[in-house]
This record gives C-alpha cells, sequence and structure tokens, in this order.
C-alpha cells in the first residue's frame, strides 16, 4: 500500500500546463461586474452567483489567498480584493495555480483582458496564443472581401496567424456558432463561395455551417492541433447541439491529420471519453467544469471522464476567464480531485504508486508537452527572457 498522501503530494508540487484558458479582466471589478464573471449565467435579482458551488468555492478556497478567513462573506471578499487591487489579485492567484505554460485563447475578449504576456509576467510562468477561427473570418469579412475570393483570403489570414512566434494552436466555436450536426464532407469550392456571399451581405457573426466546416478543414490543412468548445458554455450555445459524439463522421474522415482537442466537455465527457478512446487524434479535457463543480465534485467529473479515456489523452485545462481565481480555483480542483481517485486507487491496490505518479504526471503536463511540442515543452521565459519557472 501506498504511503498517505503520496499522490498528493507529487501533483501539489507538479508545475501544470493550463493548455486552455484566457486573460483576466485588467481592472478593479464592483460587485455586479464580479458577480457576472463567475457565473456562466446571470445575476439575477434576488440570486447571486456566490450562493452557487463556484461561488462557495470561491469564498472557501481563494479568500485565505486574500489575506482572509475561509468562507469569508461576499462583501468582505470584494472590499479586500478592491483594496489590494486587480495587479496584486493577479499576481496571487496565478503565482497559485503552479502553471509553468498557459496556452491562451486569444479571441473573446468583451472585457479588457490581460495579454498571454501579461498573464504568464503575473505568474512567472511562460504563456502561448491560441487563434480562435471565427474571429479571424469575421475579421477577413469586415475588411472586405469579394465572395470568390473568401476562402483564398482567409487560408492566407489563417496562415500568417499562426506563423506568429507563440501560437501553438487554433480553435473553434462551432459549438456556439452551429452546433456540431454538420455535413463531415469538406465543402466543394463552389458551396463556399455561395454561402459567402450570402454571409457577407447580411453581414454579423458567421453562423453559416457551410463556411463552419469550411473552418474546421481550414484548420486540418493549417496542421496546428484543432481545439474545440463543446458541452457546457453559457446561454449562447445550445446543449444537445455541443455534444462531441456529434463529430463522429467528421473524426473518421480527419484522422491521421491533426490532434483534436475536445474542451470541457460536461455533461458529455462520458461521450469524449468515448471518441479518445477510438480515434488516435482525440483528446479531452474537463476545464470549466473543475471550478464550476468546486473541490466538493470536481473529483466526479474527473473520475467520470478516466472511465475509459486512456491516461494519455487526458489534459488539464482552467478555462479560466475573466478573474484570476479561476486559474487558481480550476488548478486546486484539478490536483486534489484527481489525486484523491489515484490515491484511493492505490490503497485500494488497483494502481501501482508508480503508475498513479505516471498518470499524475502526464495528465497535468506531459500530455499537453506531447501535442504541442517544443513551444510547450521548451524552457519557459518570462517576458523579460529570464527563464521562469523550471519546465
Amino acid at each position: 500500500m501506498a504511503a498517505p498522501g503520496a499522490v498528493h503530494e507529487v501533483l501539489a508540487a507538479l508545475p501544470l500546463v493550463d493548455h486552455h484558458c484566457h486573460g483576466a479582466v485588467t481592472a478593479d471589478l464592483d460587485a455586479g461586474r464580479f458577480e457576472s464573471l463567475i457565473t456562466e449565467g446571470a445575476a439575477w435579482p434576488g440570486v447571486s452567483p456566490f450562493d452557487s458551488p463556484v461561488g462557495v468555492a470561491v469564498r472557501r478556497h481563494c479568500a485565505p489567498l486574500l489575506d482572509l478567513p475561509r468562507h469569508a462573506p461576499p462583501a468582505d471578499y470584494l472590499a479586500r480584493r478592491s483594496a489590494l487591487g486587480w495587479q496584486e489579485v493577479h499576481r496571487r492567484f496565478l503565482t497559485a495555480s503552479g502553471a509553468e505554460v498557459f496556452c491562451v485563447d486569444t479571441g473573446y475578449a468583451p472585457h479588457p483582458l490581460t495579454t498571454p504576456a501579461e498573464l504568464a509576467a503575473a505568474a512567472g510562468a511562460a504563456a502561448r496564443e491560441v487563434v480562435r477561427l471565427e474571429q479571424l473570418a469575421e475579421a477577413v469579412a469586415a475588411r472586405g472581401v469579394e465572395a470568390g475570393e473568401y476562402a483564398a483570403v482567409l487560408r492566407t489570414a489563417a496562415e500568417e496567424a499562426v506563423r506568429r512566434p507563440d501560437v501553438v494552436a487554433v480553435k473553434s466555436v462551432a459549438a456556439y456558432r452551429t452546433g456540431f450536426a454538420l455535413a463531415p464532407e469538406r465543402p466543394a469550392d463552389a458551396e463556399v463561395t455561395r454561402a459567402a456571399r450570402h454571409w457577407l451581405a447580411r453581414g454579423g457573426r458567421l453562423t453559416d455551417p457551410v463556411l463552419v466546416r469550411h473552418l474546421l478543414w481550414t484548420a486540418v490543412d493549417l496542421g496546428l492541433p484543432l481545439q474545440l468548445h463543446t458541452g457546457f458554455g453559457d446561454a449562447d450555445v445550445t446543449l444537445h447541439r455541443a455534444d462531441p459524439a456529434l463529430l463522429t463522421d467528421w473524426l473518421h474522415r480527419t484522422a491521421g491529420t491533426i490532434p483534436v482537442l475536445l474542451l470541457h466537455c460536461w455533461p458529455y465527457h462520458r461521450q469524449a471519453a468515448y471518441l479518445a478512446t477510438v480515434f488516435e487524434q482525440v483528446y479531452l479535457d474537463v476545464g470549466l467544469a473543475l471550478h464550476y463543480t468546486g473541490p466538493a465534485r470536481c473529483r466526479a467529473v474527473l473520475e467520470e471522464a478516466l472511465e475509459i479515456t486512456p491516461f494519455r489523452k487526458l489534459l488539464y485545462s482552467s478555462d479560466a476567464y475573466g478573474v484570476a481565481e479561476f486559474h487558481h480555483l480550476g488548478a486546486l480542483c484539478f490536483r486534489q480531485g484527481l489525486a484523491d481517485l489515484l490515491q484511493d486507487r492505490v490503497d485500494a491496490d488497483e494502481l501501482s504508486l508508480a503508475d498513479a505518479l505516471r498518470i499524475a504526471a502526464w495528465t497535468g503536463r506531459d500530455n499537453a508537452r506531447r501535442v504541442y511540442g517544443p513551444l510547450v515543452s521548451e524552457p519557459a521565459r518570462d517576458p523579460s527572457g529570464r527563464p521562469a519557472r523550471k519546465v
């Protein structure tokens, strides 16, 4: 039997690769703005996000980092946060996350956010960029393009974007725009031109199914790992259309091309686990669900995700956005939940300690290094060029 807590000790000290997250808001937040950022819904009258699993987790596990007692009342928490100022709040929580590399989706910014470099500097870590394809397509449309030239111009813009020195992946939010019940084959050039003509005349967000399919196939051509939002999100997603199992036919057609990383996944993490089991190119995480379920239930989510998933296929992600608390809370939930379940299996002699420690390292860091390659695996440096925490 393993020594008590051996897995916990190793996971607590493991530098993580947060393979999908966002920046934190670069401003002090009043009560209303803070509450709006700790929910995927809204701060409705009489219903505070502090009175939810994630709100309770913030008060229990984040308050001590602000020099407050555990379970501090919301008013005290917000007052202390404001007194410290957002820069110090960011430093404390980002450092506490223990991440050595952040892979940052820069394509969603309704608020002023830290850049990847600013996030890295606050954490004493490194950061890499994830390019969001829908934002790229909408920027091409906004600059003005003829329908017949749309595909070529988009391809050029995408190739230029992924050549930026710190870009490690691309991402699509097709789950939000159309859902995954898309025709799986690559659209013909004439289809793309016809769809582009209608979209460019209409304007607005990219929601045309043909053009969303075209984005997914453009990602295949670019050759970088593709991150796909699946499952849980805000009210803009129609949840049953975000089931990753709907991608099955497309995954058959793209076998042998690029890694496909299914993000978040809850409540479809079991479907995602199936896909990761039967398709070589598929990986998953349960980011976002970790801090929204909190330490009280994150183990259950991880346990379900690992029921059949090959251990080299699960990655760590916080999907933190807006408040730096979520970078810390996501990491804390991951470390604690995974350590609890692995240690129990070791204690029950269902897993050797050596195997448990390998799984912990693979999931928290090494699987991401394997998927994303040298930009994540090489020694991290902060923006001044000094070595950050050892990778």
